[in-house]
């Protein structure tokens, strides 16, 4: 099992579970992260520091989150490793709470 990121992450991308990730698990796009499932140890971290709580074991995933493990799993192989901190994105705030955000998301 791994942690996910779901689409409450997209827009925001507010940084901390990257700099907690034990791992660095992390992969980061334009407008997301995303954790690469053959590296993570599913150690949960992330999940404790991620302020919108965008982030859960897979176990855990909403039905209606389901495809971001699959997700997470296609954009790992393409974003870049974090290469130390990432700051928030300017909309992060007024977007932290939405859901449902895939068509927000950026390559």
């Amino acid at each position: 099992m791994t942690c996910v990121v779901t689409e409450r992450c997209i827009g925001c991308r507010y940084g901390e579970c990257i700099a907690a990730c034990p791992v660095d698990a992390f992969r980061v796009g334009k407008n997301f992260v995303v954790i690469d499932p053959q590296v993570c140890v599913n150690c949960t971290t992330c999940t404790l520091v991620c302020p919108v709580g965008a982030i859960v074991p897979t176990y855990e995933l909403p039905h209606n989150q389901k495809h971001m493990a699959e997700e997470n799993a296609r954009l790992a192989r393409i974003y870049e490793r974090a290469n130390g901190p990432v700051t928030p994105l300017p909309d992060a705030d007024s977007l932290a709470m939405e859901e449902h955000k895939l068509h927000l998301l950026s390559h």
